[in-house]
């Protein structure tokens, strides 16, 4: 089955407001790690209440589903993948995909079961589930890992694609760390939403406090942007 990289307009548009109506999604300036002055954060780590946490898994679950592409199980990487793994496991065996999913430790364990690896076997075609990918380290981590287990990754899944240049030794390269990713790994990447859904929101905000972020934004894509 081909895969379908760009979600469906209506979910990417629903998840921009919902992530913006629960504070996930900020405008004003924020520093990234990169050390650009970015007009917006995302911070996954707010979606923390059960509430929250559900919905957005829904919406990884819809996306996942929507793209066709086919894999055996999720792996989350530490910290906050494992959440995110879990979430969406639980709502894609209530749409009727039930999946296995693992994780791992940031420190092997030498007692109980030991090793790095906690949850499901690792084994078939597995998806790294992410928040995003900012410079490719941890989908890197992920890699060797479900490699070493003997199985193999097929993608990842993030909640927003920033479509902004990476840096590599403190210097703007000219691909994103998604790019990076699919050309270079070998990946599929599938994201909920990206940044060109994030300025179409913008757009066609009624809110003065909101609308007045477009021209920030669009210069923060015209200078970084991929």
């Amino acid at each position: 089955m081909s895969t379908n990289t760009s979600p469906k307009p209506s979910l990417a548009e629903d998840f921009v407001k919902f992530s913006v109506e629960v504070g996930v999604l900020r405008f004003g300036e924020f520093k990234t790690k990169a050390g650009r002055l970015s007009p917006y954060f995302f911070n996954a780590g707010l979606f923390d209440d059960g509430a929250k946490l559900g919905r957005l898994a829904e919406f990884y679950a819809r996306r996942l589903v929507d793209s066709g592409l086919q894999f055996d199980m999720l792996f989350g990487p530490a910290y906050k993948g494992i959440t995110l793994a879990a979430a969406v496991s639980v709502e894609l065996a209530r749409l009727g995909h039930n999946k296995p999913y693992a994780y791992n430790r940031k420190e092997a364990k030498d007692h109980g079961e030991g090793g790095t690896l906690v949850g499901a076997p690792v084994r078939g075609r597995v998806l790294i589930i992410d928040d995003v990918i900012s410079a490719g380290t941890s989908v890197r981590e992920s890699i060797a890992m479900i490699r070493a287990a003997g199985a193999e990754p097929c993608g990842v899944a993030i909640a927003l694609d920033r479509q902004e240049k990476a840096t590599e030794n403190g210097a703007d390269v000219e691909w994103s760390a998604v790019q990076y990713v699919r050309d270079k790994l070998g990946l599929e990447v599938i994201a909920i939403a990206s940044l060109s859904d994030l300025m179409a929101f913008l757009d066609h905000a009624a809110d003065p406090a909101l609308a007045q972020f477009k021209a920030p934004v669009a210069a923060y894509r015209a200078r970084y942007g991929v």
